[in-house]
């Protein structure tokens, strides 16, 4: 398990090494580039104590919590389901009042019936 000072320490000298340079901090140490990209999230949204840094705050906003992203989703399928909704009862509107068209049409042909011919 690593401390959270060295998780900083790692982190920080990882963002600053020039490109081309990274890897050698990373087989230094014998870590993975998915160690520092897990540590660094876990600094930006404030998950570890004591771990601070230059971006912790400033220059990246935190990352939303698993609840927040939820409810985004729910959101989005609230909406789309609301427009569906809105659009099956324009069709039931839609076919009501064709439905009533014909009855009418259908009424008006039945009193009228045919001409008896002799």
């Amino acid at each position: 398990m690593f401390s959270a000072a060295y998780k900083l320490r790692i982190v920080t000298e990882y963002e600053n090494a020039p490109n081309g340079e990274k890897g050698a901090v990373l087989r230094r140490e014998g870590l993975y580039s998915s160690h520092v990209l897990e540590w660094t999230r876990a600094r930006d949204a404030g998950a570890l104590a004591g771990m601070t840094g230059p971006r912790h705050g400033q220059d990246k906003k935190p990352g939303k919590s698993a609840e927040q992203v939820e409810v985004e989703r729910l959101r989005r399928e609230n909406e789309r389901l609301k427009a569906r909704l809105a659009t099956t009862e324009t069709a039931l509107d839609i076919m009501g009042k064709a439905r009533a068209l014909l009855e009418q049409i259908s009424g008006s042909a039945d009193t009228d019936g045919p001409q008896n011919r002799s």
